[in-house]
């Protein structure tokens, strides 16, 4: 008799499913430091196949991960036995969750309670093992109750003490339980090193932090600049409460975080959840969430524990801050210069709280270099809290291309050797009017407040604009014609246009998007001797030093001129500016600040030296 098969809606095939996909999670997080999901979704799977369990108990197996705390211990390690099981957290996500906990504890012990709340760090819990005050085993977690003899490697931690004075009471072995990580600045000096020496660049700094810990050269996790943490003291010896632990870890020289807090009810827990969710980038570690313990051990003793967790803590999670989607469509978009940027649309995902739906891929080389590609599944970050970016591609391919064609124009797009990026090069591309329009009313240029994208776009659509000098062309009958403009904000617009008539040399040149000119720190120009003369440094690039900066100079020059005498460029510069421009000087860097009128391809010496030295002596007397 064939057996029948057991369809997919069946909670016995779901839950040993869930827990197949839980296990190689597991492995591939905690043995591997390669996790293949981001923490939310594995909550996610563990948080189905819990209450699965709940809601049909005879489903429950010996082996179920939910009957057990964490991973594997590698084999590459000597396996260790803890004093006491290393528990693992339950997870809350929102007010209803944290709540409810506080429902439970209050139901069980009563009202008088008192929270110990501290960040949630995001490291490798390891636990350090001290005898006579000496530092004789340091181990991870592993499984909770076997873990990885790390030794070696945590003793090149320079805030992890060898030998402590132990706090009166404590017996002569006794455990220390904290967390190891990665401070963001160590991560990024790291990760800079690895692309200087051609090396892909580390994802995170909690799996970095996880795999430096076990590296099976001692020298290479002494040479990471890790930190810890410290939060657990087993036996509590003098102390009764966690609150005590923690100043008791830092009485003994234990780094302890110092954001910890004593509170007296649910919402100042919430308070402070809202508290550090907001100031979480301030910190130089991550977190994910903050930790909440019922502070006094009697009352934890009261409470208990479950298989795999205590009653009496709880981790409250922040919205994640990775998150995995889809790829929909890499759409290329079109700058002031002409420049092609790739965009990739993705299905919408949020991402430390905000959705996100397009990512910047900044040219050719990124795309492939990633392995993006439209139907690809990507991980999200946001840079910063601010910019998305992908981190991580599951199946990356190369062969993305630019388009022959400019998808504003239908213009050719061509790239221009050394540099690696593609250009549409025609002139007149639509979107490039409209972003060298925008440059040019931007603050850092001509300053027209009030000049946004969706007036620049009604002004062209009307065929009143095509370029910055029609701007002054203008009249207030044109300008209250436009949607959200009436006659007080149309006479508003016109004077600031007539403001910005008088810029000064530096805005006006940036406004006009001239090829490898940079915005000027300082414009200072005046008249002396009937002629013009730069007082202060010359505009040049902020990226280039002075030597390269000198030798760009007669390039640029030939930029501007080359502007001026194009037929827009030289009616805009009529009313913005009645003086002609100045003669670009050169300083000469072995003479400090002093302006030498020679090119700077002439020799420098001899006769020459000795004339300009002479004549800058005499104008310092004179001055």
């Amino acid at each position: 008799m064939t057996k029948k098969k057991k369809k997919p809606d069946d909670p016995a095939a779901r839950a040993e499913e869930l827990r197949e996909q839980i296990r190689h999670q597991e492995h591939a997080y905690y043995v591997l430091d390669l996790p293949e999901i981001s923490d939310a979704e594995f909550d996610a799977l563990f948080l189905e196949l819990r209450r699965l369990e709940e809601e049909h108990p005879q489903l429950v197996t010996a082996d179920s991960p939910t009957q057990r705390v964490g991973g594997e211990a590698s084999e590459q390690f000597a396996k260790v036995r803890h004093r006491s099981p290393m528990l693992s957290l339950q997870n809350a996500f929102d007010e209803d969750e944290i709540r409810g906990f506080d429902r439970r504890v209050r139901g069980a012990i009563g009202g008088d309670v008192h929270y110990c709340a501290e960040l949630k760090i995001d490291g490798l819990a390891i636990s350090l093992t001290y005898e006579h005050g000496r530092l004789v085993r340091a181990a991870t977690r592993g499984d909770g109750t076997i873990g990885e003899d790390v030794t070696a490697n945590i003793r090149t931690i320079r805030s992890v003490p060898l030998s402590v004075e132990p706090l009166a009471g404590l017996p002569d072995i006794f455990e220390v339980r904290g967390e190891v990580y990665f401070p963001i600045a160590a991560f990024e000096r790291l990760n800079a090193e690895m692309e200087a020496q051609g090396k892909a660049r580390y994802v995170n700094p909690r799996n970095t932090a996880a795999g430096s810990v076990r590296q099976i050269d001692p020298s290479i996790t002494g040479s990471r600049d890790l930190q810890t943490f410290m939060y657990t003291l087993d036996p509590g010896g003098p102390c009764r409460s966690q609150w005590d632990v923690l100043s008791g870890l830092e009485r003994m020289g234990f780094r302890v975080n110092k954001h910890r807090r004593r509170l007296t009810g649910i919402d100042d827990v919430l308070e402070y959840h809202a508290e550090w969710q907001r100031k979480r980038h301030e910190l130089d570690h991550e977190i994910d969430g903050v930790v909440i313990k019922v502070d006094r051990f009697d009352q934890q003793l009261e409470l208990g524990f479950v298989s795999r967790s205590p009653r009496w803590a709880i981790a409250f999670k922040y919205a994640p801050e990775e998150a995995e989607t889809t790829v929909e469509e890499i759409a290329c978009y079109v700058g002031r210069t002409g420049v092609l940027t790739p965009v990739a649309h993705v299905n919408p995902v949020v991402v430390g709280g905000v959705t996100v739906r397009n990512v910047t891929m900044h040219n050719e080389a990124q795309v492939n270099e990633k392995g993006v590609y439209v139907g690809a599944r990507v991980v999200i970050h946001r840079a910063g809290d601010v910019i998305p970016e992908i981190v991580s591609v599951k199946e990356p391919k190369q062969g993305w291309r630019m388009p022959a064609k400019c998808p504003e124009c239908g213009g050719e797009v061509v790239r221009e050797e050394p540099y690696i990026a593609h250009r549409c090069i025609n002139p007149f591309c639509g979107a490039q009017r409209l972003e060298r329009l925008r440059h040019f009313a931007s603050r850092g240029a001509m300053n027209i407040d009030g000049l946004g994208y969706a007036t620049i776009n009604q002004l062209i659509e009307r065929k009143w604009v095509a370029d910055p000098s029609d701007l002054f062309r203008l009249t207030k009958e044109q300008i209250v014609q436009l949607e959200g403009f009436a006659d007080k904000s149309a006479q508003k617009l016109l004077a600031r246009l007539a403001d910005s008539k008088r810029p000064t040399l530096g805005r006006f040149l940036y406004g006009l998007g001239i090829p490898r000119w940079a915005r000027p720190r300082r414009t200072c120009w005046r008249r002396s001797s009937g002629r013009s003369r730069s007082c202060s440094r010359r505009p040049r690039s902020r990226s280039t030093p002075w030597r390269a900066s000198a030798r760009a100079w007669p390039a640029r020059c030939g930029s501007t001129s080359r502007a001026m005498g194009e037929s827009w460029w030289g009616d805009c510069w009529k009313p913005a500016c009645s003086r002609r421009p100045p003669r670009p000087r050169v300083r000469v860097p072995s003479l400090g600040r002093h302006s030498f009128s020679r090119a700077p391809w002439r020799r420098w010496g001899g006769p020459t030296r000795r004339r300009w030295c002479a004549s800058s002596a005499a104008r310092r007397r004179r001055a």
